[in-house]
């Protein structure tokens, strides 16, 4: 009897057992689930935007989740349609909810705060590290150092064009380029700079004219304005624009093209380009929420995790300029060369030994961070978001 006892108490005590397990991997499978969405500024037209698209789409896919756990909207502005499309989101039981421009900041973190079961990150914020805010999280990458490869490759390129005599000298008026930029902040600025740095740092008397179109996906306003550098006199273009306007003023011009984002390889004066690689951030995203885990707060990618890069050379890259860049990435990526070094350029005529930056955007623009240390500029090291809003020498604006 004592036996059969025995026998019946250990089946109940199994039983016992896989019920258990079961409503633990339950939980934890209820736990894992994830619904992620993403608001972006424009469509994918937009090669910024494609950018962070197609990186949601392979983040997802990589994770896991299947195109019923993820949504993507497109052409959201940044103003309150911005905050109704996040807050519907959460109201529609998404987790995590990411939005990819400058100016829906305010829209997201509004949104943060009246739903903090659900995680907002957003990209080229500055608020996330003084809100104070948990599920409010900015991040963004240390770009200028693709920028600056992509300089290095624009060199290359004026030497091969404009050195007939082979001495490494270039006339004035033929180290001349021009950038299309979109707004003057900070990230555009910190971009364009490091980019003509990268120029400098092989043709040493190149000057660069800068003109602002005022939108960040302007396709006619970004045509014209490369229009106008090249016809000012100006022998390559690069951009932090969104759209093929410049690449197609310069394809007709057959002026050198370096572009932001997406390549631009169908033309045949294409060079090279640079991007932000959104992958690891949102697959970290994924996993953070996936397991319970905090976000950072301010999350900044880097040239060794993979989130800064640069495409494969174009057509129109001058021989050689392949392993000069692993050269220079070598150098990066070990410490030894430092974008912003303030031996290789001066403001106002001067060497920079010194600059307050305005890390915690308080909306007043007043700077509270020294931020040139050890003989160069920090760039994103005190925030992910760029802070570099200096017009270096040898950089003109151009109303």
């Amino acid at each position: 009897m004592k036996k059969i006892f025995a026998m019946l108490l250990a089946v109940v005590l199994a039983f016992s057992c896989l019920a258990l397990a079961s409503c633990g991997n339950a939980n934890d499978a209820e736990a894992k689930e994830v619904k992620a969405a993403l608001i972006c500024l424009h469509g994918d037209s937009s090669t910024y935007d494609k950018n962070f698209i197609d990186a949601f789409k392979t983040a997802c896919a990589n994770k896991g989740l299947s195109e019923d756990d993820y949504t993507i909207i497109t052409d959201i502005e940044e103003n309150e349609e911005c905050y109704q499309a996040a807050a519907d989101f959460a109201d529609d039981g998404y987790n995590v909810i990411f939005a990819d421009s400058f100016g829906h900041e305010p829209y997201m973190l509004n949104a943060a705060k009246e739903f903090p079961n659900v995680q907002f990150c957003h990209a080229t914020g500055t608020q996330a590290h003084t809100a104070n805010v948990s599920n409010f999280q900015n991040a963004f990458a240390s770009i200028y150092e693709g920028r600056y490869l992509a300089g290095v490759a624009a060199g290359l390129k004026l030497l091969e064009i404009y050195d007939t005599d082979k001495d490494g000298a270039i006339a004035d008026e033929e180290a001349k380029i021009g950038y299309v930029g979109a707004h003057p902040y900070a990230e555009v600025i910190s971009g364009f700079t490091s980019f003509y740095l990268g120029v400098k740092s092989v043709v040493s008397n190149v000057t660069m004219e800068v003109r602002y179109t005022g939108s960040w996906y302007d396709e006619t306003g970004e045509k014209t304005t490369a229009e106008a550098l090249i016809a000012n006199g100006c022998k390559l273009i690069s951009q932090h624009a969104d759209s093929m306007g410049a690449p197609t003023a310069c394809e007709n011009a057959n002026i050198p093209n370096v572009a932001y984002n997406g390549a631009t390889n169908k033309t045949n004066t294409f060079v090279i380009a640079s991007k932000i690689n959104w992958i690891p951030y949102f697959e970290y995203m994924i996993d953070c929420v996936a397991n319970g885990k905090d976000i950072d707060a301010d999350w900044t990618g880097t040239l060794k995790n993979g989130a800064v890069q640069i495409t494969a050379l174009g057509g129109a890259a001058a021989a050689g300029t392949q392993a000069k860049l692993d050269e220079v990435v070598a150098k990066l990526n070990d410490g030894t060369l430092k974008v912003f070094d303030t031996d290789t350029f001066t403001y106002k005529g001067e060497k920079l030994t010194s600059y307050l930056a305005d890390v915690d955007d308080d909306g007043t623009f007043t700077g509270e961070t020294e931020v040139v240390i050890d003989g160069y500029f920090h760039e994103s090291e005190f925030r992910s978001a760029p802070y570099f809003n200096l017009i270096i020498d040898g950089i003109t604006i151009v109303e």
